[in-house]
C-alpha cells in the first residue's frame, strides 16, 4: 500500500515539470533571426550549407528606416556538387494569411520562446542541365501534348474546346475520290456549333460568381456564406467595438469604409432591436471592408498602403482578399487586380448583401455607394441569378416592407437557381 502511495506521487511530481508555458522573444524585431525552408520536391542532404541573400527593391530604403526581419526582401540559396538550390517565386504566395514562428524549448525553465520568422519555398536547378539546348518540337506534337495534357488535368471548358477542335478536323486521307464534296464538308465542319448541354456546362464552369449550389432549395443554400467569407477571416473579426458603442455615429466611425449609405443604413437597422443579429454585422463590417479594399485597389496595389488605410481591418483578412481577388504575373512580384478579379470581388460582395436583405436587395444605393452605373450592377446581380423586378405583396408582407416599397426595383434571388440564357450567334 505504501509503494502505491509513492508511486502516485511521483506521477504527480511529474505532471508538475512537464508543464510548459510559452513567452515572445525579446529581441528586436529588426535583429537577425531564423528562417523557414520548405522544399517541396528534392532535398538537400543535412550537410549542405546555405546563405541568405537580402533582395533589392525599386524602393530605396532610408537611414531612419528599419523594417522587421521577417518583412525584409530575401533570398536563400545553396548548393550540392549536382544541383542548386534557391529561393522560388511561390514565397511570397505562400506567406499571405500566415505567419510562422519558431519556438526553443528550455529543458531547465519549462518556457518555450517563440520567435516570427520568415517562409521560403525552395526550388532546385540540376547544374549538368543548365547548358543544354531543350530538343526541336514541332508544332504537331505541340498540339497533341497539349490536347492530352487538357484531357488528363484541363477543366470542364478545356475539354470541350478539345473535343470541339477534334470535331472539326479534316481527315485529307478518308477525302480521297470525293473531291466533288470537298467544299460542302469544309463548310459543314466549320459551321458546327457545341450542343445546348455542352454550351450549358462551357458557361457554368466560366461564370464569375462565388461557388454555388445549383440544386439548392432555399435562397441561402445557393451562395453558403463561407463561400464568401473564409472561416478563418470570419473569426478574426471582432464586433466587440460595435457592441459597446454609444451610438450610431460611433459605431459608423469603426467601419472600413464610412461614406455607404447602404452600409449605414443597415447597420442603423440592426441595432434598432434589442439583441442585434451579430451575424450580420459581421457581413456588413466584411461588406465595407470590400467596398474600402474595392476603392483602394483602383490603380496600383499597395500591400503596405492598403494595410495603412484599413488599419481596423485583421491583417489575415486582406492578405485573403488580396491573395483570391489580385493576381501575380509570370515573372514578376507585383499584385494585379484584373477585369475578372474586379468582377469576382463584386460579385462576391453583393451575395453577401443578398444575404444581408433576405435576399431581395436595391440595387440603386449599391450602385450610388460605388459610384457606378446601375445597369452595370444590376447586371452582375443577374448573374448571380437574381431577377430585376418589384416585390410582390407576399414579399413585402414577408420582408416587413410598407408597400410604398413595392415600387421600388430590386435585386430578387429566388429557388431553383436560373443563369441569364446564352445567346449563341450562329456564323454564316
Amino acid at each position: 500500500m505504501a509503494a502505491m502511495t509513492t508511486s502516485k506521487k511521483r506521477k504527480r511530481e511529474l505532471d508538475d515539470t512537464q508543464r510548459v508555458s510559452f513567452a515572445l522573444s525579446d529581441q528586436p524585431a529588426t535583429q537577425l533571426g531564423p528562417v523557414l525552408a520548405n522544399f517541396p520536391s528534392v532535398k538537400p542532404t543535412k550537410s549542405t550549407s546555405f546563405k541568405c541573400y537580402k533582395a533589392q527593391t525599386q524602393k530605396p530604403a532610408t537611414d531612419n528606416e528599419e523594417l522587421p526581419f521577417v518583412e525584409i526582401p530575401m533570398l536563400i540559396a545553396g548548393e550540392t556538387e549536382a544541383v542548386d538550390f534557391y529561393s522560388s517565386e511561390e514565397t511570397r504566395r505562400g506567406s499571405l494569411g500566415s505567419r510562422y514562428l519558431v519556438g526553443i524549448h528550455n529543458r531547465r525553465t519549462g518556457i518555450t520562446t517563440l520567435r516570427a520568422a520568415p517562409l521560403h519555398i525552395l526550388t532546385h536547378e540540376v547544374k549538368a542541365l543548365k547548358g543544354l539546348q531543350p530538343a526541336a518540337v514541332s508544332a504537331l506534337q505541340r498540339l497533341e501534348a497539349r490536347a492530352a495534357l487538357g484531357e488528363t488535368f484541363g477543366t470542364k471548358k478545356a475539354k470541350l474546346a478539345i473535343r470541339a477542335q477534334e470535331r472539326n478536323k479534316v481527315d485529307v486521307s478518308a477525302m480521297e475520290g470525293v473531291a466533288d464534296h470537298l467544299q460542302e464538308s469544309i463548310l459543314k465542319n466549320t459551321s458546327t456549333l457545341p450542343s445546348k448541354e455542352e454550351a450549358k456546362a462551357n458557361a457554368d464552369s466560366t461564370r464569375l460568381v462565388p461557388q454555388y449550389d445549383i440544386d439548392a432549395l432555399n435562397p441561402s443554400d445557393i451562395y453558403p456564406l463561407h463561400n464568401m467569407i473564409p472561416k478563418p477571416e470570419w473569426k478574426a473579426l471582432s464586433i466587440s467595438a460595435y457592441m459597446s458603442a454609444g451610438g450610431g455615429a460611433e459605431r459608423v466611425a469603426l467601419l472600413p469604409f464610412k461614406r455607404s449609405n447602404w452600409i449605414n443604413d443597415h447597420l442603423a437597422l440592426a441595432f434598432t432591436s434589442p439583441s442585434p443579429n451579430k451575424t450580420t454585422i459581421k457581413m456588413l463590417i466584411y461588406i465595407s471592408t470590400m467596398i474600402a479594399f474595392h476603392k483602394a485597389t483602383f490603380k496600383d496595389i499597395n500591400k503596405d498602403a492598403i494595410q495603412q488605410k484599413l488599419s481596423m481591418v485583421p491583417s489575415v483578412v486582406i492578405d485573403g482578399l488580396l491573395s483570391r481577388f489580385t493576381e501575380t504575373a509570370r515573372g514578376s512580384m507585383e499584385a494585379r487586380k484584373t477585369s475578372e478579379k474586379g468582377t469576382m470581388l463584386l460579385t462576391h460582395m453583393f451575395a453577401l448583401c443578398l444575404h444581408v436583405d433576405d435576399f431581395a436587395t436595391d440595387t440603386s444605393v449599391l450602385a450610388a455607394d460605388l459610384s457606378t452605373e446601375p445597369t452595370k450592377v444590376n447586371m452582375l446581380f443577374k448573374s448571380l441569378g437574381c431577377k430585376i423586378n418589384k416585390l410582390t405583396q407576399s414579399d413585402l408582407k414577408r420582408l416587413g416592407l410598407p408597400d410604398s416599397a413595392g415600387e421600388i426595383k430590386r435585386a430578387i434571388l429566388k429557388t431553383p437557381l436560373e443563369f441569364p440564357n446564352l445567346r449563341i450567334r450562329r456564323r454564316t
